[in-house]
């Protein structure tokens, strides 16, 4: 095996004493740091390889911390005034995992770096702590390597923020396949809205989006006004021989 295959293996065995010792030591550094702050060296090299890192220019590592747990409502001393359903302050589950997190925290502080992907480092009773692969989208080196020159595209500004990143992508879901998973794609809302559409074609009925005028449908082009026409083919038929009345006439 070579040395990342015996880093791997050595990463996958966290309850060995010699694993622990070293956890003990990163915690305790890792507290006396700010909460997102860059980091010399990958603490994975085997990790940080897998997910896209590389040791040249226009790649850096940022290690940032998360508090674990639930997500506390920020109100001013605790108190919301409402009704008793939304006075709930410390138990709200957050739908989004604390890697997609802390993706977001690095991607707000180093605004002019892309988030190319991250891993777990360490944990405690209160904190975890993730590495995040950054990539310059500016840097000649980065701009000139045609397997990752599509980070510098427009469209792939703060991937993080969009759900884009591995981590965003678990956390909608995308990692599920089959049967299970036909109502997150493209996404829940789009999902929601093609469902929509598709059953209220299949009842000849109108969309949520004409329900102001229940007896009219868009037409083809997708104007309406004199374009549209009576819902249903018989109310087409109707439409269509009364104009031929009016031009006969």
């Amino acid at each position: 095996m070579g040395a990342y295959k015996y880093l791997q293996e050595f990463w996958q065995k966290k309850q060995s004493d010699v694993f622990r010792f070293l956890a003990r030591l990163r915690n305790w550094e890792y507290r006396q740091l700010p909460a997102v702050h860059r980091c010399s060296r990958p603490t994975r090299p085997d990790k940080a390889r897998r997910v896209g890192y590389k040791a040249k220019q226009g790649y850096c590592i940022y290690r940032a911390r998360v508090v674990r747990g639930d997500r506390k409502v920020k109100v001013a001393k605790g108190i919301v005034y409402g009704k008793p359903t939304n006075q709930g302050i410390n138990k709200n589950k957050a739908k989004r995992n604390l890697r997609s997190i802390a993706e977001e925290r690095v991607g707000r502080k180093c605004t002019t770096l892309s988030v190319l992907n991250s891993y777990w480092v360490a944990q405690d009773a209160k904190h975890k702590w993730y590495e995040v692969v950054m990539v310059d989208p500016y840097h000649k080196v980065v701009r000139d390597d045609p397997r990752i020159n599509w980070i510098c595209k427009p469209t792939m500004k703060h991937r993080e923020l969009r759900g884009l990143t591995s981590a965003g992508r678990k956390g909608r879901g995308l990692f599920n396949k089959g049967k299970n998973a036909t109502k997150l794609r493209p996404s829940i809302r789009a999902s929601y809205g093609a469902a929509t559409s598709c059953a209220c074609a299949a009842t000849d009925e109108p969309s949520p989006r004409n329900a102001r005028n229940p007896r009219t449908r868009r037409c083809s082009s997708g104007r309406s006004g004199s374009y549209s026409y009576p819902a249903g083919i018989e109310g087409m038929l109707h439409h269509v021989l009364t104009l031929i009345a009016e031009s006969v006439k």
